[in-house]
C-alpha cells in the first residue's frame, strides 16, 4: 500500500482567506518560535517549511546598499517634482528592482524602509534629503504615490511591503535619540499627523517606522499614537518596525525604562512589531522578551499579535503561494525604460529660481563650468551603487561639444610640508581592482571597513600636490591627483584610498588646526577618530597624542564614538605641517570665466559631509570656499548662471546673478537632465517644496517643533523669504483666467483656464492655496489644498478642476477635541506659487460655530491651551497622556480662551506633580496662587485645591507656572 502524503495544512491553501491562514500559521508555531520571530531577522523555521524573513530594505530612491541599481534624484527631488504619477512609476520601478535583484541575491528584502515622510519643517535638518516636503498635502501626495508604485496594482499580492519613515515629529539630529519634540494638540493634529495619515489611508502601506526622538516626553517607540490614530486610519494589518537600535535607547540612552525587559514590554504593548537591534543577532531581544513573559510584563497574546501582523505582511508578500504570486516574475533591472524614467525624473526636478533671459542658453554659447561640484554625482547615505554615471560637466560636454566648455573647479591645490622638510607623498599603489565603496551590497554598510590593500602615505623631498576643499567649518577633504580621497581605515593609516567620502563616520574629512598665535604651522586632525596625523617610519598614521595633551577639540568627534580606526602605535606625536599653496581656486575659476559667453558655478553639497543623518547644518550659507569662488566668477564675468545642487536650500544673494537654478542630486542622469535644461531642451518646471529663507535669523530654534506658535514654514511665516514655497520658473508664459468656483455635495469646486503663452511646450504646476479671512484661531497665510502639473502645447489652452472636500478647510479644535469647519469667508487662491498668486476669489462656507469650553462638566486638560508661552509638553504617564511644564523649569503661560463657568465657581483643583513652585490663575477679574508641593516622582500626581471664586459667565483663564512642576488638569466646582 502506498502512505496517503500528508494534508495541505491550511496556511499554505491558497483558497482560504489570510486571515484564517495566517492564524493557521500562528497556532502551529512555539512560543519561543513566535518570539524569535519579533527580530528584524527573524530566523526559519523548517519544520513547517517557513523561510527566514527579514525586515526592512532601504529604497529611498532606488535600491540601496547591495549593490548596482537604478539611482533616481534624491527624495527631496522627487518632491520637487510636484508630479504624483511620475513619482509613482519611479516607486514601480524600484519595486521591480527589488524583485529582480532578490531573485538573485536573498539578502534584497522585500519588506521596504521608504519612503520618508517627515515634513521638512527646518531646512537645517540634516536630514532634509529624506523628506518630500514641508507641506503635509503635498507629501501625503508623493509619498501616496510611490507607495502605490512599490505596493503594485494587484488586489490581493504586493510586490513590496513599504514602510513608512519616521514616525514622528522628527527633523533633528542632533541629540535625535534622546531630545523630545514639543508638539500641541494642533501641531499633532494639523501637520505631523496628516501625512502620515493621508498615506496610510490611501491602502498602500504595509507600516510604520518609530523615530529615534521622545515627544512631548515620550520615546516614539513606546508611544500611543500608534494605537490612538495609525491603527484606526485602516482595516489592514500594520507592522510596526523599530528604527536600529532603538528598543535598547529606552534604557541606555533615554533611560526611560530600568531594565530592557520592561521596555521591550511596554514598545511590543504599544505597538511596535519587529525589534531592529543587535543587527542580525536576535538573542538578546528574545531574551529580554522572555524575561518579560516571565515577570508577567507580557502575555503571549501579545506576543501573537505583533506575530500575527508581521505574518499578514509576509503572506500579502505572496511568501507563501510562489505558484500564484505575480511578482514572483516581474522583476526588471536596469531597463531602457528604468535608465529614461531617472533621466526624466532628473529633469523634472530642476527649479528655476531667477533668470534675466540668459536662459536658457543659446547652441553656440561658450562655457566655463567651474565649481566643487561641477564634475560630480554625489550619492547619499541612501543610495545604491551607480550604474550608469553623469555629472553636470559631461552633460554639457555632451550637448554643447567639448570644445566650447572650459572647465575649472576651484579646488586648492596645496602640499603639505612637514617640520622636517618633506612632504606628504602619495605611493604609487599596485595594480588592483578599484571597486566602489559598497559595490557588493551590505545588510549593514556602516560595518563597511576601509580599504587596507594600498600603501599608505609617505614622506618624500618634492610631494604631491593635494586638491583641497572646505566644506564648511574648516571640514576638508584632501584628494590625491589619481581622484582618489585622504582616508583612514581600521589600522590608523591614512592611504589614498577612497572613491568618494561616505560611511556612517566618514573617514575622509581633516581640519587645518593653527599651532600658535602667529604660526604657519598647522595640526592635520582627522575627524573620523578625533586624532592628528603623524608621520612614522612605517607611513603616515592618525597619531596616539598631539604635542601637548592630545585634547580633541569640541567641534571634533571623539575617538571612542566617531569611529573604529585605531592609532597603528602608542608613543607617535602629531605632526605640525606647513600648507604650501600651489594655486588657488579662485585664480582658476578667474581664468575660465573671463573669456566665456556665460559662466555656469556648480556649488552645493557633499551628502555625507556637514548635513546628513547624525548631523545638522549650523548655517544656510554657502561655504565660505564655494561663495568665494562664486564671487571671484562674479567679479571676472557678469554673465554668471549660480546652479546648486544640494540636499537642502542655502541662503545667498540672487540679485547680482544672471540666473540660479536648483536641483537636488539628481541621481544617475543628472547632468545630462540638467544640462537639457540650460540648453531650452526641456522647460524646467520643478518647484520648491519648502521656503527658501533669505538668513539664519529667520528660522526658529531647531528643536521648536510649534509651528503655529513659532511661525513656521509658508504656512505661517510672516517675513520675507528668499523664493517662497511652491517657487519655480520657466522659459515659457503662462496665463490663468476665468476662475470659479461652486460648494457642492461636500465640497469646493474650483475651476479656471490655463493658456501656454510661449512657443514650446512645457509643463506648468497650478497650485490652489485658501486662508480664512477672519478666523477666531490662528490659521495658515496660505494653504495648499491641490496641484497639478499640466504639459501645453504652445498656444493650447486647457480648463482644470480641483475638487476639495470641505473638512480640508477644518482645523482642531482644542475646546472640543476634534476638527471643526469655522462657518465664514475663505479666500481662494490660484497661482504659481504660495506667493505669486494670479487669481483669487472668496467663498463663504458654512460650519459649526464655535462653543465655549465646558470647564464645568470635564475641566480642561492643560494641553488643550489656545496660546502658550515658555510651555512644553510633557508625558503624563509612561503610557499615556500629556501634562505641561515651563520649558527648561523657568515660567509658562497658558491661556485657555471661552471658558464656560456656568453659574459661577468657587473652587479650583490642579493635579501636579514633579517639583516644587507656584501656579497663577486669572479668570473673569479673580485670581488665585497655589502653591506646589511636589512630588517625589514626575508621574507622581498630587490634587491641589484652591478658592477662585469666578462669577458665571464664558471668561479666558490665564494660568502661570512657575517651577519644575507638572500640570495634568484644571477641574473647577461651584
Amino acid at each position: 500500500m502506498t502512505a496517503s502524503p500528508p494534508p495541505t495544512p491550511p496556511f499554505r491553501d491558497p483558497r482560504l482567506p489570510f486571515a484564517k491562514r495566517v492564524d493557521d500559521l500562528l497556532s502551529r508555531l512555539t512560543r519561543d518560535e513566535k518570539v524569535s520571530f519579533l527580530h528584524q531577522f527573524a530566523p526559519a523555521v523548517e519544520r513547517l517549511g517557513v523561510a527566514a524573513f527579514r525586515t526592512g530594505q532601504e529604497a529611498l530612491h532606488g535600491v540601496a546598499w547591495m549593490g548596482p541599481a537604478t539611482v533616481f534624484p534624491q527624495a527631496v527631488g522627487l518632491g520637487a517634482t510636484w508630479n504624483p504619477e511620475l513619482v509613482r512609476r519611479v516607486g514601480e520601478a524600484v519595486s521591480r528592482e527589488v524583485r529582480a535583484m532578490r531573485a538573485r541575491d536573498e539578502r534584497v528584502g522585500l519588506n521596504v524602509w521608504s519612503p520618508t515622510v517627515n515634513l521638512l519643517r527646518h531646512p537645517l535638518w540634516g536630514r532634509n534629503e529624506e523628506g518630500y516636503s514641508e507641506d503635509p498635502l503635498l507629501t501625503s501626495a508623493i509619498a501616496t504615490a510611490y507607495t502605490r508604485g512599490l505596493r503594485g496594482d494587484h488586489p490581493v499580492y504586493w510586490r513590496t511591503a513599504p514602510v513608512l519613515k519616521h514616525w514622528l515629529a522628527h527633523n533633528n539630529e542632533t541629540g535625535r535619540d534622546v531630545t523630545s519634540s514639543s508638539v500641541r494638540p494642533r501641531v499633532l493634529h494639523e501637520y505631523d499627523l496628516r501625512a502620515f495619515r493621508a498615506t496610510v489611508e490611501a491602502g498602500a502601506v504595509a507600516g510604520v517606522m518609530p523615530a529615534y526622538n521622545l515627544v512631548n516626553g515620550r520615546p516614539n517607540h513606546v508611544s500611543p499614537h500608534l494605537r490612538e490614530h495609525l491603527r484606526t486610519w485602516t482595516d489592514q494589518e500594520l507592522l510596526v518596525c523599530s528604527d536600529a537600535g532603538a528598543p535598547s535607547n529606552l534604557v541606555d540612552s533615554e533611560h526611560y525604562f530600568d531594565t530592557h525587559e520592561e521596555a521591550t514590554a511596554a514598545a511590543l504593548v504599544a505597538g511596535v512589531d519587529s525589534f531592529t537591534d543587535h543587527g542580525t543577532d536576535g538573542s538578546p531581544i528574545a531574551a529580554r522578551v522572555r524575561g518579560a513573559l516571565e515577570r508577567g510584563l507580557l502575555s503571549e497574546a501579545d506576543v501573537d499579535t505583533a506575530v500575527r501582523r508581521q505574518l499578514s505582511v509576509r503572506f500579502r508578500l505572496g511568501e507563501f503561494d510562489p505558484d500564484d504570486d505575480p511578482h514572483a516574475h516581474s522583476g526588471a533591472f536596469d531597463t531602457p525604460e528604468h535608465r529614461e524614467l531617472a533621466r526624466v525624473a532628473a529633469e523634472q526636478a530642476v527649479v528655476l529660481l531667477r533668470n534675466d533671459g540668459v536662459l536658457p542658453l543659446a547652441p553656440d554659447t561658450r562655457l566655463a563650468v567651474v565649481g566643487l561640484l561641477a564634475d560630480e554625482c554625489k550619492l547619499d547615505w541612501y543610495s545604491g551603487t551607480l550604474i550608469h554615471r553623469s555629472t553636470p560637466l559631461e552633460g554639457l560636454y555632451e550637448r554643447f561639444g567639448a570644445e566650447r566648455v572650459r572647465f575649472a573647479e576651484g579646488v586648492d591645490r596645496v602640499r603639505l610640508r612637514t617640520s622636517a622638510g618633506t612632504f606628504l607623498h602619495v605611493p604609487p599603489a599596485p595594480e588592483a581592482p578599484d571597486p566602489a565603496r559598497g559595490a557588493q551590497g551590505a545588510l549593514d554598510p556602516a560595518l563597511l571597513a576601509g580599504r587596507t590593500d594600498l600603501p599608505p602615505l609617505t614622506t618624500d623631498a618634492v610631494g604631491t600636490e593635494f586638491a583641497l576643499v572646505d566644506w564648511g567649518d574648516g571640514v576638508l577633504t584632501l584628494r590625491a591627483p589619481d581622484g582618489r580621497y585622504l582616508s583612514v581605515a581600521e589600522d590608523g593609516y591614512v592611504r589614498a584610498s577612497a572613491d568618494q567620502p561616505g560611511g556612517w563616520v566618514v573617514q575622509e574629512t581633516f581640519r587645518l588646526e593653527r599651532r600658535g598665535e602667529h604660526g604657519t604651522g598647522h595640526l592635520l586632525r582627522h575627524l573620523g577618530t578625533g586624532r592628528p596625523v603623524s608621520v612614522a617610519a612605517d607611513g603616515v598614521k592618525v597619531a596616539a597624542r598631539t604635542p601637548e595633551t592630545a585634547e580633541t577639540p569640541e567641534s571634533a568627534e571623539t575617538p571612542d564614538t566617531a569611529g573604529t580606526a585605531g592609532t597603528a602605535g602608542t608613543a607617535e606625536t602629531a605632526e605640525v605641517f606647513e600648507v604650501v599653496v600651489a594655486e588657488h581656486g579662485t585664480d582658476a575659476v578667474r581664468r575660465a570665466a573671463a573669456d566665456a559667453d556665460v559662466v555656469l558655478v556648480v556649488a552645493g553639497n557633499d551628502p555625507h559631509i556637514r548635513g546628513r543623518e547624525t548631523e545638522d547644518r549650523t548655517t544656510l550659507r554657502l561655504p565660505a570656499h564655494q561663495e568665494r569662488l562664486l564671487e571671484a566668477a562674479r567679479a571676472a564675468n557678469p554673465r554668471t548662471v549660480l546652479v546648486l545642487v544640494s540636499a537642502y536650500p542655502y541662503a545667498f544673494a540672487p540679485g547680482r546673478l544672471a540666473a540660479a537654478l536648483w536641483t537636488a542630486h539628481g541621481g544617475q542622469a543628472a547632468g545630462t537632465a540638467l544640462a537639457r535644461v540650460l540648453a531650452g531642451d526641456v522647460a524646467p518646471a520643478g518647484r520648491l517644496p519648502q521656503t527658501w529663507y533669505a538668513d539664519d535669523a529667520d528660522l526658529p530654534d531647531l528643536l521648536d517643533y510649534d509651528v503655529i506658535g513659532g511661525r513656521q514654514t509658508y504656512r505661517y511665516f510672516e517675513g520675507t523669504p528668499l523664493f517662497p514655497f511652491g517657487h519655480g520658473l520657466s522659459y515659457v508664459p503662462f496665463g490663468y483666467a476665468d476662475l470659479v468656483t461652486a460648494v457642492a455635495d461636500g465640497a469646493l469646486h474650483v475651476f479656471f483656464t490655463l493658456t501656454n503663452a510661449g512657443d514650446t511646450t512645457a509643463d506648468e504646476v497650478a497650485q490652489l492655496y485658501a486662508r480664512a479671512v477672519e478666523p477666531s484661531v490662528p490659521r495658515p497665510r496660505r494653504e495648499l489644498l491641490a496641484h497639478r502639473r499640466v504639459t501645453l502645447a504652445p498656444g493650447e489652452t486647457r480648463r482644470l478642476e480641483f475638487a476639495v472636500p470641505l473638512r480640508a478647510f477644518a482645523f482642531w479644535d482644542v475646546a472640543r477635541g476634534d476638527w471643526r469647519l469655522e462657518p465664514g469667508r475663505y479666500d481662494v487662491l490660484v497661482g504659481a506659487s504660495s506667493e505669486d498668486v494670479r487669481l483669487r476669489a472668496t467663498v463663504t462656507l458654512d460650519g459649526e460655530p464655535a462653543a465655549p469650553r465646558p470647564v464645568l462638566r470635564r475641566g480642561l486638560s492643560a494641553a488643550d491651551f489656545d496660546e502658550h508661552g515658555g510651555a512644553a509638553l510633557v508625558d503624563r504617564t509612561k503610557a499615556a497622556g500629556d501634562a505641561v511644564t515651563p520649558a527648561s523649569g523657568g515660567t509658562a503661560e497658558l491661556l485657555y480662551r471661552a471658558c464656560d463657568f456656568g453659574t459661577g465657581v468657587r473652587t479650583v483643583r490642579l493635579e501636579l506633580a514633579g517639583g516644587a513652585g507656584t501656579v497663577e490663575l486669572s479668570a473673569g477679574g479673580a485670581r488665585a496662587t497655589v502653591e506646589s508641593p511636589g512630588t517625589p516622582g514626575p508621574y507622581d500626581y498630587t490634587t491641589v485645591e484652591a478658592p477662585l471664586p469666578v462669577a458665571g459667565g464664558t471668561h479666558d483663564l490665564r494660568v502661570t507656572l512657575r517651577g519644575p512642576m507638572r500640570l495634568a488638569h484644571v477641574g473647577f466646582s461651584g
